[in-house]
């Protein structure tokens, strides 16, 4: 089997397993419990509360023209999978339909239908897919503004649910907040990783004491990079240094005791490879040492 027809094979097992979870999360958790959702798939379920329409139809219906927008925008290959997801949906939504779990205590349902819709986008996105609605904004919102995914989801969510109260009611509608923050939080675990960093790049003219106290107080290697000022042409010194979330605080009170005029950007970083992080192992890839850089 080649690469590709493996890559292919992996996404679509993915989109299936992930599609599946996502329908019982909206069948088998959030209906039954009277709960909303954001995007296409909140539409889908006040439809549902209000005329009795199947949400398997108005899925199929909704995502297909959001599907025709996002088409412009989007890869072939995300097409192609989010085409697939779309389909294996209506279809798990219309076979799980007979089996609600309802509950006397709506919040259970409310961390059920979290959990459970945030495995499933998870893994759908995971295989290069999307569950169109909201997904495909907020891929579009990730690709040319630089939005987290999974908080790009969050907002476009809220836009439906927050409405949704004239139907399902306000209480029903604090617990979908519930639920919309716990499949946010797993979404972004699933995507981000379990231990996400930061890259900060540092232009200061106390470049040397900046980077000798990040390496002596919290033991991270640096770049140095030459640079030159575009306006005077003044030659710059750039610091470079990947840290975890924790080490945040720490390094910018570093450079404010050092330098409050430092230049600063921090930027997230989804994965590291290296000495000093979690190490992982990808086919043809040399590992890197960041006291090397």
């Amino acid at each position: 089997m080649t690469k590709n027809n493996k890559e292919l094979l992996s996404n679509i097992i993915k989109i299936t397993i992930g599609a599946f979870i996502f329908s019982a999360s909206v069948q088998v958790m959030a209906i039954p419990n009277n709960l909303g959702e954001g995007g296409v798939t909140g539409i889908t379920m006040i439809l549902k509360y209000l005329y009795d329409i199947p949400t398997a139809y108005t899925n199929m219906f909704f995502n297909a023209i959001l599907l025709v927008i996002g088409y412009k925008f989007l890869d072939k290959k995300t097409i192609f999978y989010t085409l697939y997801a779309i389909a294996i949906i209506s279809v798990f939504l219309h076979l799980l339909e007979p089996y609600p779990f309802q509950t006397s205590e709506v919040i259970i349902g409310a961390i059920g239908a979290g959990v459970l819709m945030g495995i499933g986008i998870g893994l759908i996105m995971r295989g290069n897919g999307t569950t169109a609605g909201s997904g495909i904004l907020a891929k579009l919102a990730n690709k040319y503004l630089g939005w987290n995914t999974s908080y790009a989801m969050l907002f476009f969510d809220l836009i439906v649910v927050i409405p949704s109260a004239f139907v399902i009611g306000i209480e029903s509608m604090m617990f979908t907040f519930v639920s919309l923050a716990v499949s946010t939080k797993l979404l972004d675990f699933i995507l981000e990783g379990s231990n996400p960093k930061k890259s900060i790049t540092i232009i200061s003219e106390k470049h040397e004491a900046v980077a000798k106290e990040i390496s002596d107080q919290l033991g991270r290697g640096l770049t140095v990079v030459d640079g030159v000022g575009y306006y005077q042409k003044n030659p710059k010194t750039i610091l470079y240094v990947v840290i975890s979330r924790q080490q945040l605080l720490p390094i910018q009170k570093i450079i404010n005791e050092i330098d409050p005029l430092a230049f600063v950007i921090i930027n997230d970083v989804q994965s590291v490879i290296g000495e000093g992080f979690t190490r992982e192992f990808f086919d043809e890839e040399e590992e890197l040492n960041p006291n090397e850089m």
